[in-house]
């Protein structure tokens, strides 16, 4: 299809998936982490609706993800500077869109022109509100119901072509499966630096993680790269404890139970503001394609 063939001239798009995804109606088979998708796998992850248990509702997320991935893939790679492989990009999407008269290869091309500065962030994903799952409709079965009030306020935002995410924080977090209200961690200073392990409890604290407030410290004090020890059991929390730890490595042990363990490096530098999906969404219910995380 057309769409396969965008997708292979743009060398593939890369998408993260923090569980594994797999659809016997597709065909789609991901383990959990990150893959370049070509034509035909990308195909199969934006048609999707039996990955997971959220049906339509999760495939329209995935979509949403995907484009995200694309427009990155498309502004970062160089593309819309390069007039030949720009140029087979357009043959591309013209193949699989239905364009307006008169609307071709060369109007297609000035927009790309016109496109240059754009970037994930200016891109946003939303769906209408909904303020009821299963609404049941006499003579149609189950639907899902409208929010009324928030779904106008989207709408009204569309039609004065104004952002929906306006109200939205500056400070930009990365989305991770569970909300680090969540997550307990306990913190081990596994340096010689003195007050490290306060001063990485607190930050976690502030992050939201709930620590023990209470960090010990290692008997190795020569530890170089900072550790997030889990149980296996909790596999979906320690990637989200480790993605606020740039560059920590994740340790599975088994039987450690539900407190997470954040053992302290020589390398540690910061911690990263981390928000579960929902929570970024927020009221608007809105992400921009540049906080689009392994999700």
């Amino acid at each position: 299809t057309s769409f396969m063939k965008t997708v292979d001239v743009l060398g593939g798009v890369e998408i993260c998936n923090a569980d594994p995804l797999k659809d016997a109606y597709t065909g789609l088979d991901l383990a959990a982490g990150r893959h370049r998708l070509m034509g035909g796998q990308a195909l199969q992850y934006v048609r999707s609706r039996h990955a997971d248990g959220s049906s339509d509702l999760g495939r329209m997320k995935r979509q949403q993800r995907f484009l995200a991935a694309l427009i990155d893939r498309a502004t970062s790679s160089g593309i819309l500077l390069n007039p030949m492989r720009f140029r087979d990009v357009t043959r591309a999407v013209l193949g699989s869109v239905r364009a307006d008269k008169g609307f071709g290869t060369d109007e297609l091309l000035g927009l790309g022109r016109a496109m240059r500065n754009f970037s994930p962030s200016s891109s946003e994903f939303t769906t209408v509100p909904i303020e009821q799952m299963g609404y049941v409709v006499k003579g149609v079965g189950s639907t899902l119901k409208w929010d009324p009030e928030k779904s106008a306020r989207l709408f009204k935002s569309l039609r004065e072509d104004q952002p929906l995410a306006a109200d939205k924080p500056k400070n930009k977090a990365l989305l991770v499966p569970v909300s680090p209200q969540q997550i307990r961690v306990q913190v081990e200073n596994a340096t010689a630096a003195g007050g490290l392990g306060k001063r990485v409890d607190a930050a976690l604290a502030s992050t939201g993680f709930r620590t023990t407030g209470f960090p010990v410290s290692s008997a190795d004090r020569t530890l170089k790269r900072t550790v997030v020890a889990y149980d296996p059991r909790w596999d979906r929390s320690a990637r989200s404890l480790a993605a606020a730890l740039p560059g920590s490595e994740l340790r599975a042990v088994k039987g450690q139970g539900a407190v997470l363990k954040v053992i302290v490096g020589a390398d540690f530098e910061r911690v990263r503001k981390v928000r579960a999906e929902d929570e970024l969404q927020g009221e608007s219910g809105v992400v921009r394609g540049d906080e689009v995380g392994c999700v």
